[in-house]
């Protein structure tokens, strides 16, 4: 149900069930937790999620939404992602409605295809999403948006979504890999401590002493890292710089 593999740093994890749109049960919920572990012991230092075929992910699976059970696997699943401390980059190459809107948005950043779709039609159905996604999608596509798909069940297309900043940029799932391949050359103490940082600040009254603590001591490491020594000597000599995460 989903493909995982890592190469050059880019870790993939990809929803493998065209025949359903890659809609998400709780098998498949499960398989992204353990997903997101592999790319994590595998060492990569970006990571994209990606669906097969048409869609990226169509939503939940109606044959098992409504219990419990498909509760506590979703939201494992989003969090192993959004936790994950390298950058996650979303190939949206189709429709990430519902549950899929959820997992984009449990990701860092969205590249958006031109048949690209979002939509949380939550209110048709009598359902609901956690207080956690509607913060994130606050966060990250503002509060007019947040209302129109909340609100009146608005569905987004990639253009409007990039203007508003819920796609951070245009492109099909190659230049999601792109993306990505660019993020992995990058200082990875330094990115986990910047995706630690907006995570944290951007929840407003959230963040207590302890968080600012322990980002002060991340920010410290890193000027105490040898990066910070590779990259002053890499901009020295004039090459491009070759970061270890230490």
């Amino acid at each position: 149900m989903i493909n995982v593999s890592t190469s050059d740093g880019v870790g993939i994890i990809e929803l493998n069930r065209p025949e359903r749109r890659n809609a998400l049960d709780i098998a498949t919920c499960r398989e992204l937790v353990d997903a997101a572990a592999t790319v994590r012991a595998d060492g990569a230092r970006a990571v994209v999620v990606a669906g097969s075929g048409p869609a990226f992910c169509s939503g939940a699976d109606f044959g098992e939404v409504y219990g419990e059970d498909f509760l506590d696997a979703l939201y494992t699943a989003l969090h192993a992602v959004a936790d994950l401390p390298m950058p996650v980059v979303a190939a949206v190459t189709g429709p990430a409605i519902g549950a899929g809107l959820q997992l984009a948005l449990a990701c860092d950043l969205r590249v958006a295809a031109p048949e690209a779709v979002f939509g949380l039609p939550t209110a048709r159905l009598g359902l609901a999403v956690d207080p956690w996604t509607i913060e994130r999608l606050v966060q990250i596509a503002g509060g007019g948006t947040a209302r129109s798909l909340l609100l009146a069940c608005a569905t987004v297309d990639a253009p409007t979504a990039h203007a508003r900043g819920l796609a951070d940029t245009l492109g099909d799932r190659a230049a999601a890999q792109a993306v990505a391949a660019d993020i992995a050359t990058m200082a990875p103490l330094t990115l986990t401590y910047n995706k630690r940082s907006a995570n944290a600040f951007g929840r407003g009254g959230h963040t207590g002493d302890g968080v600012v603590a322990a980002l002060q001591e991340e920010f410290a490491a890193c000027w105490r890292s040898e990066d910070i020594v590779e990259g002053r000597t890499a901009r020295a000599e004039k090459r491009a710089p070759v970061f270890r995460g230490r």
